[in-house]
């Protein structure tokens, strides 16, 4: 059984219609958000953050971490705009930046189950 087509284009209409639907997205800002959650500790950390606001160093106890190195990932989430943070004094917490995130793990979680 052969997997591949014998021909270029079946369906010229929507192979144009998803073209133009893919012109529509920032595939390469999707992708880096994908890349960052790839990485095991930056999931862990978003899926902490999925449960609680957390501060750096709870980040960093729940991963078994450096505060340097907890610090480091949730930097590259907040430049992704996965995350945000706020101060209280000398303490630095980290929340969701917005639910869509929040679902996508709850998603992945889900289908890690069935």
């Amino acid at each position: 059984m052969k997997d591949s087509c014998e021909i270029y284009c079946y369906d010229e209409t929507r192979v144009r219609k998803v073209q133009h639907a893919l012109q529509q997205q920032n595939i390469q800002i999707m992708s880096k958000m994908f890349k960052a959650l790839a990485d095991e500790t930056r999931l862990k950390i978003v899926f902490s953050l999925c449960e609680e606001e957390l501060c750096v160093c709870d980040v960093a106890n729940i991963t078994g971490s450096s505060l340097a190195t907890a610090s480091h990932h949730l930097r590259i989430l907040k430049q992704l705009g996965l995350a945000k943070y706020r101060k209280e004094g000398k303490l630095v917490f980290y929340s969701l930046e917005d639910d869509h995130v929040r679902q996508l793990v709850q998603l992945a979680s889900m289908h890690t189950r069935s």
